[in-house]
């Protein structure tokens, strides 16, 4: 009995881990940002990048005043948690022949930083 409740205890910690680190803290996010993609990027002026205000829940490449590559105009995908994060992996995996060449190797900063994109979304 007692091992039973330690395994089931220990499953409830590990899904309460996974809970913060699902959603990111736009704070840490933000800062983030700036050192990761702010050479690029910025909220709401076309850079070398897009703006990005508004980026999550928008589709891909499809923000007018900005000439995307035809392969982001063509992916038919709307950024979402789980692409954005796919995205900062590797830009390139997820939608092949893109301009953009750029990965964040830490799921941790990744997930830090979508949180931030998406917390400018809402």
């Amino acid at each position: 009995m007692m091992r039973v409740a330690l395994a089931l205890a220990a499953v409830a910690l590990a899904l309460a881990a996974l809970t913060p680190a699902q959603t990111g803290d736009s704070d840490a996010g933000k800062e983030l940002f700036g050192r990761r993609c702010g050479g690029c990027h910025s909220m709401d002026r076309v850079m070398e990048g897009p703006p990005l205000r508004g980026v999550y829940g928008r589709r891909a490449g499809s923000l007018p005043g900005f000439q995307y590559s035809d392969a982001l105009k063509e992916a038919k995908i709307t950024w979402n948690d789980d692409l954005l994060d796919k995205w900062l992996i590797d830009t390139n995996a997820l939608v092949p022949n893109n301009d953009m060449a750029f990965r964040v190797p830490s799921p941790d900063e990744r997930r830090e930083i979508v949180a931030y994109l998406k917390s400018l979304s809402q």
